[in-house]
């Protein structure tokens, strides 16, 4: 047994890692958080300062860290610099031997075309933990199923709708052909792997999982079952994407009071290019699947069809 710091543990990702430890029970689980959550915490929470690497360093120590996962939301360059200097503490620390970097979803494009706009904060975390003595590792995951599940789920994303509206029936499949494979994750799976990746004796410098590898036309047609209804399919093509234009669909302008349609558009149009050029998936190859046959995972059907009768 060691301790496992989640650093962000009470944010959407950290929080569905929190519970697979402390389900799991083979490791002490704490979470790191700028401010400790009011009410307390079903494990111990200690507020840190991000700007401090002294303080994070001492933190470490004495709470004996050995693994650090950090789910800190890579977007903006504040919270870069902040993964930066839990790296720099870890590095520090007598304790920290592993950490995890906050690199969720997929790989970081080489493309600079198809490149998310805070895909570099990512690549100065990886190139600032290839300088430490510290074992290392990011797990990719592609999308997270749990999008085309919600509200009828249990999760603690917030809803994020991209190409498929079940909702309200509609699609806009990215490219032409809706026939790509895109690997899909449900939050609960990727805890488990999560969990079980801390068993391994060596980690290569990136893990990946899924819990059903799909395409859009596939995930459609389970939804049109689920709900019975024919859905108002529309294409975006590649030329659009490259734009940074997509298709509204019924369920965006909700989202816009926190999340600015442009922002939005730019967005989702990456993610739509990601998807028509084939890299919207990890292999099964070498995958954590493989190495942990014994982890059951959630289907595209169980999730979307929790739509049923809806």
């Amino acid at each position: 047994m060691v301790v496992v710091a989640v650093v962000g543990g009470t944010g959407n990702v950290g929080k569905t890692i929190v519970d697979a430890l402390k389900e799991d029970g083979k490791h002490e689980v704490i979470v790191f958080t700028r401010k400790a959550p009011e009410g307390g915490s079903a494990v111990p929470a200690i507020a840190v300062d991000y700007n401090n690497v002294e303080q994070l360093t001492k933190a470490l120590d004495a709470n004996k860290v050995h693994t650090i996962i950090s789910t800190i939301v890579m977007i903006d360059p504040i919270a870069a610099q902040s993964e930066l200097n839990v790296v720099a503490a870890a590095a520090k620390s007598f304790s920290t031997k592993r950490f995890v970097a906050s690199n969720w979803g997929l790989a970081t494009p080489n493309d600079e075309s198809v490149r998310l706009p805070f895909n570099g904060f990512r690549d100065e975390s990886i190139e600032a933990l290839r300088k430490t003595d510290l074992e290392w590792t990011q797990i990719h995951n592609g999308w997270f199923l749990d999008y085309y599940g919600m509200p009828h789920v249990e999760t603690y994303l917030t809803p994020l709708v991209f190409a498929v509206d079940i909702g309200n029936k509609t699609a806009a499949i990215p490219g032409t052909t809706g026939d790509e494979t895109i690997t899909f994750t449900y939050t609960k799976d990727l805890g488990k792997f999560v969990v079980a990746a801390l068993g391994l004796p060596k980690w290569d410098e990136a893990l990946h999982c899924y819990s059903e590898n799909a395409t859009m036309n596939q995930l459609i047609q389970i939804a049109e079952e689920a709900t019975g209804s024919k859905f108002n399919i529309t294409y975006d093509p590649v030329e659009k994407l490259q734009r940074g234009e997509v298709t509204e669909l019924p369920s965006h302008p909700y989202a816009y009071q926190y999340f600015p349609k442009e922002l939005m558009a730019g967005l989702l149009s990456r993610f739509g290019l990601w998807v028509a050029s084939g890299i919207m998936c990890v292999p099964k190859e070498g995958s954590l699947n493989e190495q942990f046959p014994e982890i059951a995972t959630t289907s595209v059907k169980d999730i979307v069809g929790a739509w049923k009768g809806k």
